[in-house]
């Protein structure tokens, strides 16, 4: 059995069961959650290597489980929905949602999801740890932190980790889907403009100076700073 714990929070007990099964076939160990009042008792209680959470859940969504859990931890989390709309799936990706399945689903591509978030967590905590500053941005990888002019930037756990993997590669340019790919650690077939929505995010909190992520029209983005 692996250290990883998973919480799975959905009011389907079938859907649960199906996707514990296939996720303890993995070695992973799993806790569930029936609501989600109940996600956040057991999340306060259990420190958690991923969080499957169902958008629709009595007592309280999933959006705001999400929120709330935001609020202090950067755990990976993959939001379950029936709505596949991509004004969902954008408005998740805002939240800090990491991943976004659309029911109905296969539970191997959960598993397989699963596998490519934790093994991509795994690798921005084991990747270059050290502070790294570049003229007046400054990112600290561990404590997942971003300051412009020693004040701190708030950001989601993608928007930092979309930002922090642009500092590590200055003025080299990336396609949208070599950011997914990068960032996401897989693609996102047909939500390319993921990418332009976390950069417009990241654009606003960075304020006056917005113009640091650069768009190279016709390929994508990279970070421009001092020319």
């Amino acid at each position: 059995m692996s250290n990883v714990n998973i919480l799975i929070a959905d009011d389907e007990d079938k859907m649960r069961q199906v996707i514990k099964i296939y996720l303890e076939r993995e070695g992973y160990k799993i806790e569930e959650a029936i609501n989600g009042k109940d996600a956040l008792a057991k999340f306060e209680m259990t420190q958690f290597s991923l969080l499957l959470l169902d958008v629709m859940m009595p007592e309280i969504d999933g959006w705001t489980v999400c929120r709330k859990i935001r609020e202090e931890s950067a755990v990976p989390i993959i939001m379950l929905s029936a709505r596949g709309e991509e004004y969902d799936k954008l408005f998740g990706f805002e939240l800090g949602v990491d991943d976004y399945i659309t029911k109905p689903f296969s539970p191997k591509e959960v598993v397989a999801r699963v596998k490519a978030l934790l093994k991509r967590s795994n690798i921005h905590h084991k990747s270059n740890e050290n502070n790294m500053k570049i003229n007046n941005l400054e990112i600290r990888p561990l404590a997942k932190q971003a300051f412009l002019d020693h004040d701190e930037i708030f950001l989601t756990p993608k928007e930092f980790d979309l930002l922090y993997f642009l500092a590590q590669n200055p003025q080299q340019v990336f396609s949208r889907e070599q950011l997914l790919n990068k960032v996401w650690g897989y693609d996102f077939i047909g939500d390319a403009r993921t990418i332009d929505t976390h950069v417009k995010q990241i654009r606003e909190k960075l304020g006056t100076y917005k113009n640091y992520i650069h768009t190279v029209w016709g390929t994508g983005y990279k970070l421009k700073i001092g020319e």
